[in-house]
């Protein structure tokens, strides 16, 4: 597998189908909603999902693809596209310059290939398994904060009312542990920002795959601790990105909280 034309693949897409989102969303408005009424899909949403679809199909066609919107196939050559037209969809139909485009190319041991590219910023994250992540072609590190107390984290919450109501008991325990607390309301964009030491840590409960994959890589390679809880790996339970500095005592405070506890079983 020639990872360097895979990524060059990816860093494409992800340019081409940026600048459609960008180039809709002015008048976009709401499709469809999902697992609640607070959880829309836009026209572009839509839109993008089959711009990378129909190129992912005609240019890669024995490759398998996931993507967020409904896209799904197995394929036969043992690798797999994760993709989010969007990431951050409330965020996009409101305005807010916080959205992205993610793709992550997958073996059977998780995500070989990253991109996230942050169109309204124009900030293009990138990763190989085992090469690093970058920046806009500059090399990114985690934090190296070793104090809990120092620790600038992010999260983010569900769309159901239940698991919003199981995950808000947890904030009066952590709120006073940490420098502060962010929730942004993009998964990708999140693990890239611990990857560049943006946010010290992050974690959230109810991750999909296509927004755990490139992000979580990104992450992994510039040196986070990419993990669930009690030795599980990062999934729809919790994803917690940490500097290694303060994963300890944060995996402990969110172990104490069962943050990864299910608020429907």
């Amino acid at each position: 597998m020639d990872l360097d034309a895979t990524l060059a693949l990816a860093t494409d897409l992800a340019y081409e189908a940026g600048a459609l989102a960008l180039s809709m969303r002015s008048g976009i408005g709401v499709l469809e909603t999902k697992s609640s009424p607070t959880d829309v899909v836009t026209v572009a949403d839509k839109a993008v999902e089959d711009l990378l679809v129909s190129a992912l199909t005609s240019v890669r066609p024995d490759d398998g693809l996931l993507g967020e919107e409904g896209a799904g196939s197995e394929g036969t050559s043992g690798f797999r596209w994760v993709i989010d037209p969007i990431d951050g969809t409330v965020n996009y139909l409101y305005g807010i310059p916080q959205w992205a485009v993610s793709i992550g190319f997958e073996d059977a041991s998780g995500a070989l290939v990253g991109v996230v590219f942050d169109a309204a910023k124009d900030e293009l994250w990138q990763a190989v398994r085992g090469g690093g992540a970058t920046l806009n072609g500059a090399a990114v590190r985690c934090s190296a904060v070793t104090s809990l107390e120092q620790a600038l984290v992010g999260t983010g919450f569900g769309y159901g009312a239940e698991r919003r109501a199981r995950q808000s008991l947890l904030l009066p325990t952590l709120l006073p542990a940490v420098r502060d607390i962010r929730r942004l309301g993009a998964g990708s964009l999140d693990l890239c920002s611990v990857a560049a030491g943006r946010l010290d840590a992050y974690f959230e409960q109810g991750l999909s795959p296509w927004d755990l994959s490139a992000g979580g890589l990104i992450a992994a390679e510039a040196g986070a601790v990419v993990t669930g809880l009690r030795g599980a790996p990062a999934g729809p339970a919790l994803v917690v990105a940490s500097a290694p500095g303060v994963a300890p005592a944060l995996l402990a405070m969110l172990e104490a909280g069962d943050a990864d506890a299910d608020p429907t079983a």
